[in-house]
C-alpha cells in the first residue's frame, strides 16, 4: 500500500501528516502504521502521526498517536502543523477556523504572510485541574506543589491537563536533568492512572522559563504544546511567572498566555513543513 505523508514540525516536536481526506488506512490498523512510520531507522521517522480528517463537529480533525501507537488526546505543537497544513494546501482561505482532537474543538488564529503561515496562535481553552480528570491520584482537590516518591528521591509536581495529563516538576538546572533516567519513572507512575507527560521547568524570570519534557508514549522531545500550557499554568499556580511567559524548549520558544478574565490558556508559536513524500507499507 502506497501512503503519501507530509512531515513537519512545531519547534522540533516532529510528526508524519496523513492526508485522511483522500487517504485511508483502517483505524485497526493504524498503531501500527503509526509505529513503522515513526521509526527514525526504518520508517520516516518522528514523534508520531498525525491523521488530518473531515469533522461534523469542527472544521478540521486531528486524529494524533505517539510514537508507540498509542492514541493521545492532544498536541500543541501537532495541531499548529495542522493549521499551517490546511492553510497552505488551500483546504481553507480563512484565518480563523477550528480543530477538533478527540472530542475537544479548539480554534485558530493564523498569522499569514506572503501566502505563507508564519504563526498561528491557539485558544487551548481552560486549564483543568480536578485530579480525577486530569487523572492524577491526589490528596486534595488541586494537586499543586504536591510531593510525589520516584526512586527514592522527593519531588513536588503541579498536575494539569491541557487535553492530557501533564505533572510540571520545577528544578535549578534543567541542562543537567538526567531526564532519561527519572522521565520513564515519573511516565509510569502508580499516581497517573493513564500514564502523564512531564515537565522539568527552571523559572529564569517572572516572564521566562526553560523546560525539558518527557512525553508519554514518545520520550523525551524538543518541544510539547500541551506540556509548555501547563506549564504557564503550574507557574502561576505557584506564584513563579505572570500569566503571560516565554517557555523555552529544546526546538525554540512558545508564548503563552493564561487569560485572567475568560480562564482561557492561548498558545503562540511557528510551523514548518520539512519535507513530502511517498512511502511503501506492508501490514
Amino acid at each position: 500500500m502506497k501512503v503519501r505523508f507530509t512531515k513537519m514540525h512545531g519547534c522540533g516536536n516532529d510528526y508524519v501528516y496523513i492526508n485522511g481526506f483522500d487517504q485511508h488506512i483502517p483505524k485497526k490498523e493504524k498503531p501500527e502504521f503509526v509505529r513503522f512510520v515513526s521509526d527514525r531507522h526504518f520508517g520516516v521517522g518522528g514523534d508520531g502521526a498525525i491523521f488530518i480528517n473531515p469533522s461534523k463537529e469542527a472544521d478540521f480533525e486531528m486524529e494524533m498517536y505517539n510514537a508507540d501507537g498509542s492514541r493521545a488526546e492532544m498536541c500543541g505543537n501537532g495541531i499548529r502543523c495542522v493549521a499551517k497544513y490546511v492553510y497552505e494546501k488551500k483546504m481553507t482561505d480563512r484565518l480563523q477556523f477550528s480543530i477538533v482532537s478527540a472530542g475537544k474543538i479548539k480554534y485558530m488564529d493564523l498569522t499569514v504572510e506572503a501566502g505563507h503561515v508564519t504563526a498561528v496562535r491557539v485558544d487551548m481553552g481552560e486549564p483543568c485541574l480536578e485530579p480525577e480528570l486530569i487523572p492524577v491520584r491526589a490528596t486534595g482537590e488541586q494537586a499543586v506543589d504536591e510531593p510525589i516518591l520516584v526512586q527514592n528521591a522527593l519531588y513536588r509536581m503541579t498536575c494539569v491537563s491541557m487535553g492530557n495529563p501533564h505533572a510540571v516538576v520545577f528544578c535549578q538546572d534543567v541542562a543537567s536533568l538526567p531526564i532519561e533516567a527519572i522521565g520513564p519513572h515519573f511516565e509510569n507512575h502508580e499516581r497517573f492512572p493513564k500514564r502523564t507527560n512531564t515537565e522539568f521547568v527552571q523559572v529564569i524570570d517572572r516572564s521566562h522559563v526553560k523546560m525539558r519534557v518527557w512525553e508519554r508514549g514518545t520520550g523525551e522531545t524538543l518541544a510539547c504544546g500541551t506540556g509548555c500550557c501547563a506549564t504557564a499554568v503550574a507557574c502561576v499556580l505557584t506564584g513563579k511567572t505572570d500569566r503571560r511567559v516565554e517557555v523555552q524548549v529544546s526546538g525554540g520558544t512558545l508564548l503563552i498566555e493564561w487569560d485572567e478574565a475568560t480562564d482561557h490558556v492561548f498558545m503562540t508559536g511557528p510551523a514548518a513543513f520539512v519535507f513530502e513524500g511517498e512511502l511503501e507499507w506492508e501490514r
